[in-house]
């Protein structure tokens, strides 16, 4: 009886219940634009990695830089363009080391599904049947930036300035234009995707600087091992779910 009872003791000393066993966690900071396709790269990640939980953070890529400056816990920031990314390293917020491209897009013009407007192209936008246009606001999301961009690039930007609705994060943009609460709006290809049947995409824009996104582990980062091993699946097994909802190879 005495030996069964010691037995009993070590297993319960050397194999503590599946309850008592803390699982670890992970917290990833992306670009609202990576929602759909990160969600099933976390799924993916979590299910071959048991016990390992992802957390998402998303927002717009300059808020995320500024959650991380403020002290946010964040293992992997994954943004929308290179220049957060580039701050982010400026600042000292990032392993350099770690840092990668992972992803490409491009930025469409959209009006909603059920448009009557002779929307075409940018030159379109300037008619008095316009007055309402869609946008990440350029100080903060990437998106916008690109489209102001371009819009200068192309002599527009003067012209549809006072017509500008400025959205905290490019997902709100596509939001205002499915719900047809403005003309037109400006998003990524791979929004666009996600809102088929509520918008409808009338021009891809061409600017000088691609839509690269970069990905990368935070200085700070107290799971630093696992952080690596999510960016190694986002670079090799999560590519197929960037590539299912209209992401492009770097």
């Amino acid at each position: 009886m005495k030996l069964l009872f010691a037995l009993l003791l070590a297993a319960a000393v050397f194999c503590p219940p599946a309850y008592a066993r803390a699982e670890q966690e992970i917290i990833v900071s992306a670009a609202s634009s990576l929602r759909d396709a990160f969600i099933e790269t976390g799924k993916g990640f979590e299910k071959e990695n048991p016990g390992i939980r992802v957390i998402f953070n998303f927002a717009a890529s300059g808020v995320l830089v500024q959650q991380i400056a403020g002290g946010a816990p964040v293992d992997v920031f994954a943004s929308a363009d290179e220049a957060s990314m580039d701050l982010a390293e400026k600042k000292g917020l990032i392993l350099k080391s770690s840092r990668r491209n992972f992803a490409r897009n491009s930025l469409v013009l959209v009006v909603p599904e059920a448009s009557a407007l002779d929307i075409k192209g940018l030159r379109n936008l300037a008619g008095n049947n316009v007055s309402r246009i869609a946008m990440g606001n350029p100080e903060t999301v990437p998106a916008g930036r690109y489209a102001r961009d371009i819009l200068k690039e192309n002599g527009h930007w003067d012209v549809l300035v006072k017509k500008f609705i400025y959205t905290n994060n490019v997902r709100q943009a596509l939001d205002y234009v499915s719900r047809n609460e403005v003309d037109a709006g400006f998003v990524y290809t791979t929004d666009a995707v996600v809102a088929k049947g509520k918008v409808r995409t009338v021009s891809v824009l061409k600017g000088k600087r691609p839509a690269v996104y970069p990905i990368a582990l935070t200085a700070a980062s107290r799971q630093g091992g696992t952080g690596k091993k999510f960016i190694e699946f986002v670079l090799g097994k999560g590519e197929a779910s960037l590539l299912k909802y209209g992401f492009m190879r770097p």
